[in-house]
């Protein structure tokens, strides 16, 4: 320990003349020291040489001598003063809401650390006695806090220093003795490693939460981003096609009219020539008329005997069988309209192989599987195809083989997302495809409506289609499918039916509630005498163009 930090006060090292830490301290013959500096003008100021403290008068002035322990402890306290100060300028003052020193007089310095049992909070400067001095070394420092009052015990003033198992609470040293007798009493530290290690897996968990929140939140994002550029390029290609429709449409109509008008001047045409020809005969026809009437009024018997003669009926066109032709509109709209309908439906096919393009890119590998297979069907090796044949196969009465409905299913199962596949059924003159719950019944009679888990669609005697809906859906198709497209969207609840080659939808089941997995549902039906021999065969998705 230095010299300086002995010593219990600055006065000591204070020259009493400039109130001063001594500068090259000297020592008079009474004992007394001063700044050499101090002295020497003290008694040049003064006619008697007399020590400023006590008073002692000396006859010649005395020789001055450096005292230099003095000088080093004075040196050691003005470098021990700088670094103090310089360390509490350097310190930061306590922000709101920090811990503050207890010690500090002016500024409140910010704590570094409290004492358990001082009850106080230290900042740097303050906390060196804890540091240094032996009998504060084993004081219990901890992290600066302001409620030191809540760790000490209520009974007895000491710090709490044990946790007791027993009763769930925290005891000193004197609680064991009088309050907790028998009861099961371990360290602070051991509880807190127990429960550090407990709350180290509390937020690992919560970090994992965290971390899938995270995740979950970027998945809600990434799909609300693609969920918005689809629509975007919906909305583009529906305008695009809705504007050609327009255009088309306004080009019909102009064609509607322009037609209409042209057959109405043709007719106005003809029906001007006509009153024009007869207006000319008219006015002949009248002046005859007026001279005849003329002579009528003449009572000169020769005047007339002799004009008679020269009044003849003009020769006139035989007019009662002319009739102005009127150029029939009839046909004219319903031509535009079937131009229209011809318009739209080629827009709506544009359309459609659009949507299926869109949809063709949720394609998924599907097989069939033979645990499903009722024994009469036959599956090809790599279990793509499926027909029905004659023979009763001997295989395992498996909860999930169907019987006695020569169904199959599947391989593989979705949930909570969309997927698409494609079934070719050329040379077919009935099936049946579609979606089940993967819950489904399979044996005995079986329901196949969407209350009882079932989304199809089927083909009977060659070319009547419908949709098994309640009630059934006949289905009305301008061509018969060679290749039907699948299609479901967990979300939105619709399974939706396409003739791929045509690019038109067969039938949608909407506002479908799905609670369980789906799998592929195949039927090839019954061969009909071999007429519908052709199996079912699941292809692999070309994209349209």
């Amino acid at each position: 320990m230095s010299a300086a930090s002995r010593l219990q006060s600055e006065d000591q090292f204070m020259c009493s003349i400039c109130l001063e830490v001594f500068t090259d301290p000297v020592s008079t013959s009474c004992g007394h020291n001063f700044c050499r500096t101090c002295i020497t003008q003290y008694w040049d100021s003064n006619v008697l040489c007399v020590c400023p403290l006590c008073n002692e008068m000396f006859c010649t002035r005395p020789e001055l001598k450096v005292n230099r322990l003095l000088s080093e402890m004075a040196a050691e306290f003005r470098q021990s003063t700088k670094n103090k100060a310089r360390r509490t300028s350097e310190e930061p003052a306590a922000k709101p809401g920090e811990v503050q020193c207890d010690v500090c007089t002016g500024p409140k310095l910010k704590a570094i650390k409290s004492c358990l049992r001082c009850e106080a909070s230290y900042c740097q400067t303050h906390l060196e006695p804890h540091l240094t001095t032996a009998p504060l070394k084993s004081h219990q420092l901890i992290h600066p806090v302001d409620n030191l009052v809540d760790r000490m015990c209520k009974n007895h003033k000491k710090p709490l220093e044990l946790f007791c198992r027993t009763d769930q609470t925290f005891v000193c040293l004197i609680c064991p003795v009088l309050d907790h007798k028998n009861h099961m009493l371990i360290p602070l530290k051991n509880e807190h490693e127990g429960k550090k290690a407990e709350l180290e897996k509390t937020v690992a968990k919560i970090k994992q939460k965290i971390q899938q929140t995270c995740l979950k939140i970027q998945e809600m994002k990434q799909s609300a981003k693609v969920s918005r550029e689809a629509a975007d390029r919906k909305k583009a290609e529906g305008l695009q096609i809705f504007t050609t429709l327009k255009q088309q449409v306004e080009d019909i109509q102009a064609d509607f009219m322009e037609t209409v008008e042209e057959k109405q001047k043709s007719t106005q045409k003809q029906a001007e020539d006509f009153i024009k020809e007869l207006q000319q005969e008219l006015s002949q026809l009248t002046v005859v008329a007026d001279e005849g009437e003329k002579l009528l009024l003449s009572e000169d018997h020769l005047h007339l005997l002799q004009s008679f003669s020269s009044i003849n009926v003009p020769t006139t066109k035989d007019w009662t069988q002319v009739r102005v032709h009127q150029r029939s509109h009839e046909g004219s709209l319903e031509k535009a309209v079937a131009q229209l309908e011809k318009t739209i439906s080629k827009e709506v096919k544009k359309l459609l192989k659009v949507e299926l393009k869109r949809i063709q890119q949720f394609a998924v590998d599907v097989t069939l599987d033979p645990d499903t297979a009722h024994p009469k069907l036959i599956l090809s090796d790599d279990e793509k195809q499926v027909h029905l044949g004659d023979v009763w196969k001997n295989l395992p009465d498996k909860p999930q083989r169907f019987d006695p409905c020569p169904f199959v299913l599947g391989k593989q199962s979705f949930s909570y997302r969309i997927f698409y596949f494609e079934v070719q059924v050329k040379g077919k003159t009935a099936w049946d495809l579609g979606v089940t719950r993967e819950t489904s019944k399979r044996k005995g009679d079986i329901s196949m409506r969407p209350q009882h888990g079932y989304w199809t669609v089927m083909l009977r005697n060659g070319n009547k289609f419908s949709a098994r809906d309640d009630p059934r859906v006949p289905l009305s198709l301008k061509s018969k499918p060679e290749k039907v497209g699948v299609f479901v969207d967990f979300n939105k609840g619709l399974v939706s039916f396409y003739d791929v080659d045509a690019a038109a939808l067969i039938y949608s089941f909407t506002g479908c509630f799905f609670t369980h997995k789906l799998l592929p549902f195949f039927y090839p039906s019954l061969n009909d005498g071999g007429r519908n021999s052709a199996p079912l065969i699941i292809s692999a998705v070309s994209h349209t163009g």
